[in-house]
This record gives structure tokens, C-alpha cells and sequence, in this order.
């Protein structure tokens, strides 16, 4: 739609000064600073995701992102990415993504962010877009669309319950949605799993816990599994050694070994599980900022104050294995030891999330253990 008088002094910025980058950061807080359920992210974790000196994402990827200012005021922002290790879907066909986008309620002004964002891809060859990836498919994923009245949990989004409607006053339409789960300490695997699992593991079928002695060789053997696992997912790409490496080290103050499990079938890494301490429970009252005692605030209020719930975020078993008898069995032992060992220490809601629609397996493990789907979020795409 043209723009009215009322919206000529709306323009578009591309971020590119610290200062910029300052602000696009701020501006979710700002819009979300009515809602209850609205999770500040810390700023320090923001800049660095959001800087090519920090993020190796950028190692692979071409990013931009916009802030809309109206008389002096930001009003939205957005980021239009080209990862150059995502598989195109089909021939012909190339996908650009877009993402980070937050804005007031008011079209003109998504519209002006969704022309400086498709814009910047078509420039750049792309036939179409898809998002919202914050920044990368595999770190945050989709808009909100259902489940608005619980906050969000550790790297997991947040959006405006008016956001989808304004995306797709843009033209764009739903490609998929993903699914999160979740379950309490009274849940369960099934019976017919849970007499398995009580008969104890069968030869060459070994399961344990992370050895932080050796995280850099244990964060390699997790990425080795996590992208044979996902490798046939719709819209995959491959994680790289330096983006786990990096979130890894984001991750090491946080990650509690007890909750991170692997599995071996004769001697070989087969599958892994991650239960992530919630750290949204942990910051929700400090508006992004850890200052002035650092991380020292967070890890007290992580391990003596006594975060209650949890998410898993990464589950994989090797597609070799995924078959067997003993592979399908893999998730449900990883599952049962990591939910013993969180319930222990005293976590009783857990989260599992995301979850491709279609994706029938994953689906059926997190109802099986008691999940109930409390969320949705959408990707939706564009033909440019």
C-alpha cells in the first residue's frame, strides 16, 4: 500500500554503527514493555549474537538490518539474511530469510520494513522470502502464534499477538510450523518403553552423562551427531564446528553436565539429549542487563536461588542407528536419565521445543512423555 501524508517522515535506516545496532537491540523491550510475559534478553548475549566479530554465522552469511524511525522515534526493525549453506529447496528456486522483526501496531510501518528487507534480497538474486530466522534456522525459529499467555524459555521467541496478521498483510502465507512441548515431573514414558527401559540397556548400548574435562571434543561429537540427525529435516543446515563452538562457550557457564546425556552403540556416538536450564527464569526481572555483578548474579540465582524448569532444545540419534531396536529405544533412555537426574535436582516443568509439525517421530516422544503442545510459531515465505 502507498504511504499516506500522515507517514511521510517514516524511514527506513540500515544499521550500521554501534549505536544503531544499541537501539535495534532495545526496541523489542520497548514494545513489549506492557506485556507480563515479555523476557528481556540480555544485551550483552544480543550484541555479541548480532556482531560478525563474535557470531561465526557471519562466516557463511551476508546480514542486514533495518530500523523504521518516525520524528526521531524507532518504530520497528527487521533483518534480511542470505546463509549460504542452506540447501535450496528446489531448482530455480532461491530463498532469502528475514528476521528480528518487531514493530509497532501499524501496517505502514511493516510495510516499509518488509520493502527495505525484500528489497535488499531480490538485489541480491534471491526469488524468495522466508522467516522469521533470528538470525539462523537453527537458532530461533518462527513467529508466535499461539501461546501468548506463558513467557518464553531460554532461547525461544516472543512476539506481539498483532504481528501475524501484519506479516501476512505483506503476502506472506504460512510454510511451516513448529511446535513446543510441555510436560511436567509427573509424566511418563509408555509403558510398553518403560518396561524396556526398566530391563535395563542392552549389550554395546552405553549411556552418560557430559565430561566437561573434555568439553571441545564432546561439543564436536555432539555437532558430528546433531547434523547426520537433522540432515532430512525440512529446512536444514548444517551447524558448523565454530557456531557450536561458540554456543558452546556462550553455554558453559550455564550447562549443568547431569543434564546433558550421550548414548554409544558399540562404541560409537549414536545420540545426545540437552536439558538447558531455563535461564529466562533467572533474568526475567533484570531488563537485559547483568551489570554490576556480572555473571556471578546469574550463576547465584541459577544454581542457589533455584531455576525450576527447563528446556530441551537439541535431541538427536544417528540416522544409521534410528532404525534398530536399540536406536528407537535411544531417546527414551536419554529422556528417562535426564528427566531423573532434573527432577532431582529439583527442576519440575520441562519444555520441548522446536518441533516440526510433521515431523510424526518427534511428535509422538514429546506426547509419549507426558508434553502437551503450548505453543506455536510460524515460518512464513514470499515469492519475491
Amino acid at each position: 500500500m502507498p504511504f499516506d501524508s500522515a507517514n511521510a517522515d517514516l524511514t527506513i535506516v540500515p544499521v550500521g554503527t554501534p549505536d544503531e545496532l544499541k537501539r535495534f537491540i532495545a526496541l523489542p523491550a520497548r514494545l513489549s514493555a506492557k506485556d507480563r510475559n515479555w523476557i528481556t534478553p540480555l544485551i550483552m548475549e544480543r550484541t555479541e549474537a548480532l556482531s560478525p566479530k563474535t557470531n561465526p554465522f557471519f562466516d557463511h552469511a551476508e546480514v542486514q538490518m533495518f530500523l523504521a524511525t518516525r520524528g526521531g522515534r524507532d518504530v520497528g526493525r527487521i533483518s534480511a539474511q542470505i546463509d549460504q549453506l542452506t540447501p535450496q529447496p528446489a531448482p530455480g528456486r532461491l530463498d532469502g530469510h528475514f528476521g528480528m522483526i518487531a514493530a509497532e501496531d501499524d501496517p505502514a510501518v511493516f510495510q516499509a520494513l518488509f520493502r527495505a528487507a525484500e528489497d535488499w534480497l531480490r538485489a541480491r538474486g534471491r526469488t524468495h522470502a522466508l522467516g522469521p530466522f533470528n538470525l539462523s534456522i537453527n537458532e530461533e525459529v518462527g513467529l508466535l502464534v499461539e501461546g501468548f499467555d506463558t513467557p518464553p524459555m531460554v532461547m525461544m521467541g516472543h512476539d506481539q499477538p498483532y504481528v501475524g496478521g501484519r506479516v501476512e498483510e505483506q503476502g506472506y502465507v504460512k510454510a511451516k510450523d513448529v511446535f513446543a512441548y510441555i510436560a511436567d515431573e509427573n509424566g511418563d514414558i509408555p509403558p510398553i518403553a518403560q518396561r524396556r527401559v526398566e530391563r535395563g540397556l542392552p549389550k554395546g548400548v552405553v549411556l552418560r552423562q557430559l565430561d566437561m574435562s573434555r568439553y571441545d571434543e564432546e561439543v564436536e561429537t555432539l555437532t558430528d551427531i546433531l547434523n547426520d540427525a537433522w540432515k532430512d529435516n525440512w529446512g536444514f543446515t548444517p551447524t558448523t564446528e565454530a557456531e557450536t563452538r561458540q554456543l558452546a562457550k556462550a553455554l558453559k557457564q550455564v550447562i549443568d553436565k547431569r543434564l546433558t546425556w550421550f548414548a554409544e552403540i558399540d562404541g560409537e556416538p549414536a545420540g545426545f539429549l540437552v536439558f538447558l536450564p531455563n535461564v529466562n527464569e533467572a533474568i526475567a526481572d533484570l531488563d537485559g542487563k547483568l551489570l554490576p555483578f556480572g555473571w556471578a548474579k546469574l550463576l547465584w540465582r541459577l544454581k542457589v536461588k533455584r531455576v525450576k524448569s527447563a528446556r530441551i532444545p537439541l535431541m538427536g540419534v544417528k540416522r544409521k542407528f534410528a532404525t534398530s531396536q536399540r536406536g528407537r529405544m535411544l531417546p527414551f533412555w536419554m529422556m528417562k536419565a535426564g528427566r531423573d537426574a532434573a527432577v532431582g535436582l529439583g527442576y519440575n516443568r520441562f519444555e520441548i521445543s522446536w518441533v516440526l509439525e510433521d515431523n510424526t517421530p518427534m511428535t509422538r516422544i514429546a506426547e509419549a512423555v507426558g508434553g502437551v503442545k503450548y505453543k506455536t510459531y510460524r515460518v512464513y515465505e514470499k515469492a519475491l
